[in-house]
């Protein structure tokens, strides 16, 4: 139309989009992530072959596979662990890949300067079996400095409602020394991770393990030594009960394995109401393992089952060096911790119930043989 090109406001660029394939401004978002690791360098893959130290459900993955293989009567696909070095670089040292979008570094594959072992982008590694607990909300908090948990710090929110549990918390842990650190909201958020803490936290430090070995050399100068262990027992109440009986009717140790089962967390201390801090607790690598050196020390090992051999009435090396073994709450004992075992005993009970809870068990099998022993005294 004619006289356009002199009209307000005409437009004096050209009206085409971007070309195409450019990205435009999300061109940051199309940016690779670096390469994708192989099997031997994940450390969740049960392939993984790296020089840092397995991940405990990486081990769990391998001994699965180890077992598939011997059942099919082939090689088990796995990796090597500390065969191959996957640690970080530092300033484009050892270990550290190089190329376009290496996983040593950041874009353009520059050194970041980090250590450990790595994770691909979107992978968060496991915290420390080491590293403090942190134990969050108001119930909790209070029945954990009530039964003397011990604990390194107190966080409360700033701004927090205060209630008669607030209230008694923090005059507990004054009580007790424990420092009381009043920390943003927000932090207390990025502390927990985002779980619901009702605006307090109690730093509980990491737990200290008995020496296996000292926990049979100290059993075996008392004299009636009796130990217990458990295979797979994953409810970490379950523990702390069982540690509570276990100091109730004179057990000088309870001891379980590293990996699938439950740990000494704020929540077994709670349970155990403050035995934990009278009962040895020792890690084992391999339960079985450790039964046979209790064998071998002059222990007899009884195993806990529903279809034991023995009736526990009936159980008459009660009165000797004794270890008493439960099994998880689901499948009971494993296979070969049943095998390691000298004898099974079975609980008589007259009702249809097909087993007790794994802590009940281990306080009627316990109080059965102090009964005997008391009985020989």
């Amino acid at each position: 139309m004619a006289g356009n090109s002199q009209r307000r406001g005409r437009r004096l660029t050209s009206k085409a989009s971007a070309p195409k394939g450019t990205g435009g401004k999300n061109k940051d978002s199309l940016a690779g992530r670096g390469r994708t690791l192989p099997a031997d360098e994940r450390p969740w893959h049960k392939g993984y072959s790296g020089t840092e130290k397995l991940p405990q459900r990486t081990a769990w993955k391998q001994d699965k596979e180890r077992r598939a293989a011997a059942e099919e009567g082939r090689a088990p696909k796995i990796g090597q662990p500390g065969s191959k070095d996957t640690t970080w670089g530092r300033g484009g040292g050892r270990g550290v890949p190089v190329g376009r979008g290496a996983s040593g570094g950041g874009r353009g594959g520059k050194p970041t300067g980090r250590s450990g072992p790595r994770v691909a982008p979107g992978r968060k590694s496991n915290p420390s079996k080491d590293s403090p607990e942190l134990l969050v909300g108001r119930n909790p908090v209070l029945e954990a400095l009530r039964a003397n948990v011990p604990a390194t710090a107190l966080y409360t929110a700033q701004g927090i409602d205060m209630d008669d549990r607030i209230n008694e918390i923090i005059r507990t842990a004054a009580d007790r020394g424990i420092a009381n650190l009043e920390i943003s909201r927000a932090e207390l958020d990025r502390m927990t991770g985002g779980v619901l803490h009702q605006g307090v936290g109690l730093q509980v430090p990491a737990f200290a393990y008995q020496p296996f070995e000292d926990m049979i050399a100290a059993a075996l100068e008392q004299q009636a030594p009796l130990l217990v262990a458990l295979d797979g027992v994953t409810d970490p109440r379950n523990l702390g009960a069982v540690i509570r009986s276990a100091a109730a009717f004179g057990a000088q140790g309870v001891f379980v394995p590293e990996r699938r089962a439950a740990g000494i967390t704020a929540t077994a201390w709670r349970t155990s109401a403050g035995a934990a801090a009278r009962v040895p607790v020792a890690q084992v690598t391999n339960l079985t393992r450790s039964l046979k050196a209790c064998r071998d020390a002059g222990f007899m090992v009884v195993g806990l089952d529903a279809d034991g051999d023995t009736d526990l009435y009936d159980l008459e090396a009660a009165v000797g060096p004794l270890v008493v073994v439960v099994g998880s709450e689901g499948r009971g004992l494993s296979r070969l911790v049943g095998e390691t075992c000298d004898l099974t005993v079975s609980i008589p009970m007259i009702s249809e119930v097909e087993s007790l809870n794994a802590s009940v068990a281990a306080a009627v099998t316990l109080a059965e043989v102090a009964r005997r022993r008391s009985a020989e005294l």
